[in-house]
């Protein structure tokens, strides 16, 4: 059995002192040096390499972006969409176009003032079908512990061999000279270093969650942390790479060992981790990076456009339509045992050898953690946040078991026993809240789905603007905002869309119920269809049907990933046809009724993002509507062709105005918006305070610094049933202020409805002189 601590002591970084601070404060004024004014992210794939990419720099440019971030760009399954399944470290990806293309790119986003953040994927590589396209694992597979790569993957080799889950039917693997194939499976021969087990069964390796395809690397081994981020590094090191997203830092052994280690080999670079952070859980401290990818500042701006008083009886309406409990946490348990039992009986057996402790024990305390990960570091005083945070989950376990059962002996292994258990429990806690919470319950439980957003908690029903001031106050001017990713469940504005009908749950509650007196089909899965199918409209039955087919699977409680029902399948794709052909109508009539809110609600949130502290990030495409669910159907090709028309459309030099939007278009509208503030990001100072201003409860206001002042509609259904802004006025910062979407100048106190006449959002910036 691998030793994930073997290489150097548990966080030890060569150079790095025992008392992070100093260093945590170089590293950081370093990289602020270099960070983007914001970033634009671009999904590379074999049909949208970096020859496409480079041919976005002008309007890139001329949008306002500071840096395009791109997926992962190191050489991954040939066909790959997404780049996760990385093969080969050593290169540039070929389908994109090689070094050879990345440089070319390079070149041509620098002449056009553009910078290139890349997303980096230190937790897994990919076992390929055929297995000899990952040439470490192919050596591993053939030498055993013998093999030179040996150190790379974390595999147990308790029993002299590995388990790889492939078999899946009776066809008997076959001998063919030096390899034995099953199917397009191919392993070498002689198999003394391997056993071939059922697809279903969990492998020998530690894997991403519980994708067997995907085997975890041991980047705390400081040589195969060099020779994985060889290349990345390279780029940087040239400046061709001015910036690092680092790909789930939870699943390492000692994620901020490792974050210290890439600050100090990358030289600093601005560098997010995607943390998810739930409730009032922050980055740790200690952590030597600039923040996070930002789905906790997206949790938190959602909040802002969701009414409370919504909470009540769409969650009436929630219980009465698919017969759920009323309590989230309920679900969040029984979702976690399930996905224990179903998925991670290897990785409960492997801990219990570990830490003596049973299984049943383990699993209750697991399904007991409310965050991804407490931060324990073995051979260091367990911090008091995180021994609380085991210690009440223990508390929790012990009372769904029987009486006397071992839990503190457990708790008490896991937070200061042996190096392995400390580290395992913890890389085990992370799969579980993602296939329990993520990928199970907010499949489940979802009276108001804009809220099942990672790290969401969709029994929290909005929040106050002195709540979000309080937030915002504490943001690191490095962390990422965001509002869509490759990773969202759906995009920012259908959940525009799907926020408005928190003012608006009678209505909501009538037009579910035509709808589902015509058609009907699974009641724990109708509800969930009825809100996308109205907040994703218009959608074709394809991509809606492969939405559905998704988050059946995810709930797990019809069909699942591992039990399919062809039947079930069937059915599902009649109802997904009979609801566009027979609700469609009336899905249409009702999206347009709510949309003066949703618009609303999308150019509100949107400005928000993009002027608070931190780096803002847009999603391709997203810079206009668009109404995607679900990966892959975010992942699907963008039309820039009309992004840069509608640009060009939007500028004085090509006919329109800042000031033209009273009648212009939701997508007008909304690149108005995100190209004006972008724009205004490159003139701002990343340092700027952010100010709260006090305003009306129908909006948000907030000024950064003394350069920029952003107001913002919220809840405007209630706005609109009290008969608008009336005489209520906001007073701004001492100055002359022009409004970069309508032209106008303002000063002192002034009239909301006057303010907001043209949008309702205004943009601000202080006039020189």
């Amino acid at each position: 059995m691998s030793d994930p601590t073997t290489g150097s002591a548990p966080g030890a970084v060569p150079g790095h002192a025992a008392d992070p601070g100093a260093d945590l404060t170089a590293g950081r004024l370093a990289a602020a040096a270099g960070r983007p004014a914001s970033t634009y992210r671009l999904q590379l794939t074999p049909d949208f390499g970096f020859a496409e990419a480079a041919a976005l720099a002008p309007y890139l440019r001329d949008l306002g972006v500071g840096h395009v971030y791109l997926s992962p760009i190191l050489q991954a399954v040939p066909e790959s969409r997404h780049g996760y399944d990385v093969t080969d470290h050593s290169r540039i990806r070929a389908e994109f176009g090689g070094i050879e293309g990345f440089r070319e790119m390079a070149g041509a986003f620098s002449a056009h003032g553009l910078g290139i953040v890349v997303d980096i994927v230190p937790n897994h590589m990919t076992v390929p079908v055929p297995e000899s396209g990952n040439a470490q694992l192919w050596s591993v597979l053939a030498e055993g512990p013998a093999s030179p790569y040996a150190s790379w993957f974390d595999i147990d080799w308790s029993d002299g061999k590995v388990n790889m889950p492939v078999i899946g039917d009776d066809t008997e693997p076959v001998a063919d000279g030096d390899v034995l194939r099953y199917h397009d499976h191919v392993f070498p021969r002689p198999d003394t270093h391997y056993r071939l087990v059922d697809w279903r069964k969990g492998p020998g390796y530690r894997r991403f969650f519980d994708v067997s395809s995907l085997i975890g690397l041991r980047v705390e081994d400081p040589e195969v942390f060099g020779a994985t981020h060889r290349v990345i590094l390279s780029l940087v090191g040239e400046g061709l790479v001015g910036g690092l997203r680092v790909d789930h830092p939870d699943g390492l052994a000692d994620p901020r060992g490792y974050l210290a280690r890439l600050r100090a080999a990358s030289g600093g670079v601005w560098t997010v981790a995607e943390k998810i952070l739930v409730g009032e859980e922050r980055l740790p401290a200690d952590w030597d990076c600039d923040g996070t990818t930002g789905y906790d500042v997206l949790n938190r701006i959602t909040g802002l456009f969701v009414d409370p008083a919504g909470a009540g009886p769409l969650t009436d309406l929630f219980v009465r339509q698919t017969g759920m409990p009323r309590d989230y946490a309920e679900v969040v348990y029984t979702s976690k045992k399930q996905v224990l039992d179903l998925f991670f009986g290897a990785e409960l057996n492997r801990l219990s050898v570990i830490t003596g402790a049973g299984r049943d024990v383990l699993a209750e305390l697991l399904a007991a953690m409310p965050v991804y990960r407490a931060y324990a570091v073995p051979g260091e005083p367990v911090p008091a946040a995180s021994a609380a945070i085991v210690e009440e989950a223990g508390r929790i376990a012990a009372r769904r078991l029987p009486e006397g059962a071992p839990v503190e002996e457990a708790v008490e292994k896991v937070l200061y026993g042996p190096a392995e258990a400390v580290i395992r429990f913890q890389q085990l806690c992370g799969p579980v809240m993602a296939k329990g919470v993520e990928d199970t319950a907010l499949y489940r439980w979802y009276p108001l789905s804009c809220l099942n957003e990672v790290g969401g908690e969709p029994d929290r029903f909005g929040g106050t603007v002195e709540e979000f001031h309080a937030f915002c106050r504490e943001m690191s001017p490095g962390t990422m905002t965001t509002l869509s990713t490759h990773d969202t469940k759906r995009s920012e504005d259908v959940r525009a869309r799907l926020a408005a009908l928190s003012e608006l749950p009678g209505r909501w509650a009538e037009a579910v119920g035509e709808w589902s007196a015509k058609v009907s089909f699974d009641p724990l899965l109708d509800y969930l269809a009825w809100q996308n199918l109205m907040a994703a409209w218009p959608i074709e039955p394809d991509r809606f049907f492969d939405y559905l087919f998704k988050a059946a699977r995810e709930a797990k409680t019809s069909i699942s990933w591992v039990n399919p029902d062809p039947a079930y399948e069937e059915g599902l794709r009649a109802f997904t046809n009979r609801a566009i052909g027979e609700c469609g109508p009336s899905i249409a009539e009702f999206a347009a009724s709510i949309e003066p809110y949703a618009r609303s609600n999308s150019l509100s949130q949107k400005l928000v993002q993009l002027m608070l502290p931190g780096v803002p990030d847009v999603y391709w495409g997203n810079e206009i509507t668009d109404f995607s669910l679900v990966d892959p159907d975010n992942r699907r090709p963008v039309d820039f062709e009309l992004r840069r028309r509608t640009l060009a459309g939007s500028r004085p030099d090509g006919g329109g105005s800042p000031g033209s939007g009273r009648g212009s278009s939701w997508d007008e509208a909304k690149l108005l918006v995100t190209g004006q503030a972008l724009n205004l990001r490159r003139r701002l100072d990343p340092a700027a305070p952010y100010i709260p201003l006090e305003a009306d409860e129908h909006a948000i206001a907030f000024a950064r610094g003394e350069q920029a002042v952003t107001v913002a509609t919220r809840l405007p259904v209630g706005l609109e049933r009290r008969g608008g802004w009336g005489n209520r006025t906001l007073t701004l910062p001492h100055g002359r202020w022009r409004d970069l979407l309508s032209g106008a100048e303002h000063t002192g106190r002034v009239p909301l409805a006057h303010l907001l006449s043209h949008h309702p959002v205004a943009l601000l910036e202080r006039e020189r002189g």
